[in-house]
């Protein structure tokens, strides 16, 4: 297991694995982990691990070297692993996994969710730390929903699942006293609920931009290639920067009333020819359509969508970012000075386009 350093969150700066599956705790692979910082300044690590008996379990690494600005080595915690599944939590052992980053809870103790579940049912266990060494499972989960896997929660409840290759997530209150977390009334769980991006991200992440007070969101990207496409392409950088604004006519009465039934965009949209079919050279790609629902004020607001393009890669950001679509895309024509874009309506109505406003991008510096 290794990371990787930035200064910008354009320009990375890959470090040399120090994580190895050579503990007993993680004698068959070492997984996603998320990192703390404890009080004095001292950065803590927990890791996923496989061990003997194909259990996934949570370990504990601390940097070798504090003065190392980039915490290039680490050193394994002895005990390991710090949390398990057993006979007498009866945690599933091949669903015990992604803990999210630590927090502090009024008590001095802290807490941190591990992704479970039991058949579809979906879990965010709770463990609890006066020391980060020694845990201890709470009696009952933070919040279980029908689902395929819970992972990673705050004030709002963000899950990735499993099967779906999706991030969800729903509005609620968090009782600090009783670990609980109560969604709002009316607020969908699963697949059915609301999704950060309606195209191709799953198992995200936050972290807090201090210096511009923000959070910042990532994750993955499947690829619609082979693997073996795959390390041809290589790696390719973003192209143009793309933003439209769409003026939408007040005259209403035409308007479909939306139907309850229309839960899924994707569907949806395919359904009424919203949208072209997408095509590829490649045979082998997966050229999946998406759609995603905007919730627009025509009286007051405009439609606005602004696009990234690169060589490998789509994403659109609907009216500010309030409904996402994240693509992987292949062009091997239309890149460079060939690239053509075109705005269309495929509605009833006329939309005025109000601003159209492209750049292109300079390409980040991989090292």
């Amino acid at each position: 297991m290794a990371h990787s350093t930035l200064k910008d969150l354009v320009n990375w700066t890959p470090h040399k694995p120090t994580i190895f599956p050579l503990q007993q705790a993680n004698i068959k692979g070492c997984w996603s982990c998320s990192a703390a910082i404890l009080p004095g300044g001292k950065p803590v690590m927990l890791y996923i691990g496989i061990d003997l008996q194909e259990r996934r379990v949570q370990n504990l690494a601390i940097p070798k070297n504090l003065s190392d600005p980039y915490l290039t080595k680490w050193i394994k915690y002895p005990k390991n692993p710090v949390m398990a599944p057993t006979s007498k939590n009866k945690i599933n052992a091949s669903a015990f996994r992604d803990p999210i980053t630590t927090w502090l809870g009024p008590d001095k103790m802290w807490r941190v969710l591990i992704g479970s579940r039991v058949n579809k049912l979906g879990l965010a266990i709770l463990y609890k730390s006066k020391d980060f060494e020694h845990w201890t499972p709470a009696e009952k989960p933070l919040h279980s929903a029908e689902a395929h896997g819970w992972k990673k929660v705050k004030y709002v409840l963000k899950n990735s699942l499993d099967e779906t290759k999706h991030d969800y997530y729903t509005f609620g209150t968090y009782d600090v006293v009783k670990d609980k977390y109560f969604p709002y009334k009316g607020m969908t769980k699963g697949d059915l609920g609301l999704r950060y991006d309606y195209g191709k991200f799953y198992a995200s992440k936050t972290f807090f931009d201090s210096e511009k007070q923000r959070r910042i969101l990532q994750g993955w990207a499947n690829e619609s290639s082979s693997v073996k496409d795959d390390v041809q392409k290589g790696w390719t950088a973003v192209q143009v920067d793309i933003e439209v604004g769409f003026e939408v006519s007040h005259e209403l009465k035409k308007v479909e009333v939306f139907k309850e039934k229309w839960y899924n965009p994707q569907l949806l949209c395919s359904k009424k020819k919203c949208f072209s079919e997408r095509s590829s050279l490649n045979k082998h790609n997966d050229n999946t359509t998406y759609g995603a629902f905007v919730d627009l004020v025509p009286a007051r607001e405009q439609l606005s969508l602004k696009s990234l393009i690169d060589r490998s890669i789509l994403e659109s950001f609907g009216r500010g970012g309030k409904a996402v679509i994240t693509a992987s895309v292949y062009p091997t024509q239309a890149i460079e000075n060939k690239i053509k874009l075109f705005v269309f309506n495929n509605g009833t109505s006329s939309v005025k386009i109000t601003y159209l406003n492209a750049w292109s991008i300079k390409r980040a510096q991989i090292s």
